[in-house]
């Protein structure tokens, strides 16, 4: 007979997300994977594969928790505009604050640390990114059919300007002590946007 598993997965994931966001891929050992989720290395193993398998799923769950967000808020009904000037106002803000100074954000850190040679990570990373390219771009297409953005803008170079903005105030914010430093840059950028 079958044995049943004795912890939850979707909470293992979970832990194993929070863990790897912290620490890194690199710095994070299976030794620490087994205390911090409190199961064993077999199980492990036997739920989520390796290391990198169990990282890929984390950077997975990731995106499940937080593409969604984004999507709303760039899809919403209404004028598009003050979506894309709030959507990059809370990047900066999260940047900004204490607590979002810590991690940063899972999948810019998975870009800097692994992206130049794990390519499944790489691919992984550029698919949030074009998902994100691609919200901005619609909405600041809408914003200009709307009358919101000047006619002589170019939605897409906008979009691309604004996603490598957005990765910027991520690393940039996870280091720096000077709030300022994030909401300046946000704020000079959303003025190219008048």
């Amino acid at each position: 007979m079958a044995r049943t598993k004795e912890f939850n997965p979707e909470a293992a994931l979970q832990s194993a997300l929070e863990l790897f966001w912290a620490r890194g891929y690199e710095a994070t050992t299976m030794s620490d994977l087994v205390e911090h989720l409190g199961i064993g290395r077999a199980s492990i193993y036997a739920t989520f594969g390796n290391k990198h398998e169990l990282y890929l799923k984390a950077m997975d769950r990731y995106a499940e928790a937080q593409d969604p967000r984004i999507v709303e808020e760039l899809s919403a009904p209404g004028p598009a505009l003050p979506a894309v000037r709030a959507l990059v106002r809370r990047f900066a803000a999260e940047a900004a604050a204490d607590g979002g100074r810590l991690n940063g954000c899972f999948v810019t850190n998975s870009a800097a640390e692994l992206g130049p040679h794990d390519a499944v990570v790489a691919r992984r990373v550029e698919l949030s990114w074009e998902q994100i390219e691609t919200l901005l771009h619609g909405a600041l297409v809408r914003a200009r059919a709307g009358g919101e953005l000047p006619a002589d803008r170019d939605p897409r170079a906008l979009a691309r300007m604004l996603l490598v903005l957005l990765q910027g105030i991520r690393v940039v914010g996870k280091v720096s002590s000077e709030p300022g430093r994030v909401t300046d840059a946000a704020e000079q950028a959303l003025a190219l946007l008048d």
